[in-house]
């Protein structure tokens, strides 16, 4: 498979498939995957997104050696929210190191507060943060604060991911009237 021509050739759940097929859980066919995601061209980056969000929902350890250059990828400018938003997701279920952390959250809550990111994005970046939160009362309170200060303009599925994740942390009262 020439794995570039594949990318370009058509947008569809059902070609993303074949490619997260084709992949598996070779790391060296991961890796070629990931070289389009991660370098040059953003179109490619977008294009390879889809499949490698697949993959690593699959196997969730392929992804963990490239979080580090996936995050920084999703600063580049003119990326794609395809990308961001695969990486995002991925951040939701992949563990993250202790020293990519801090780096994380503060991606997660340049998400969250941006008034222009999709509402995927910002419905996985406060997961994420619940995740990175969890033991830590004060990061609880700036995801809380963050999170109240976006509902009254939010979307249904923004309020729905915002109760579970105000729940989670146990700061939940008076959302239903928001």
């Amino acid at each position: 498979m020439i794995l570039e021509q594949r990318l370009l050739t058509q947008r569809s759940r059902h070609h993303a498939e074949q490619i997260a097929s084709w992949v598996g859980r070779d790391r060296r066919r991961f890796r070629s995957l990931m070289s389009f995601f991660l370098a040059g061209d953003p179109l490619l980056a977008q294009k390879a997104s889809w499949p490698v969000g697949i993959c690593g929902d699959r196997y969730p350890d392929l992804l963990r050696p490239h979080l580090h250059r996936m995050l920084d990828r999703t600063r580049d400018p003119g990326m794609h929210d395809a990308v961001t938003r695969t990486v995002v997701r991925a951040l939701q279920t992949v563990p993250i190191p202790p020293g990519l952390q801090g780096e994380v959250a503060m991606a997660c809550f340049g998400y969250l507060s941006d008034g222009t990111a999709p509402i995927a994005i910002k419905c996985c970046a406060m997961t994420v943060l619940r995740k990175i939160a969890e033991g830590r009362p004060e990061l609880q309170r700036e995801l809380a604060l963050v999170v109240r200060q976006q509902l009254p303009l939010s979307s249904a599925g923004f309020r729905a991911r915002a109760r579970q994740v105000l729940g989670s942390i146990g700061d939940e009262p008076g959302l239903a009237s928001s």
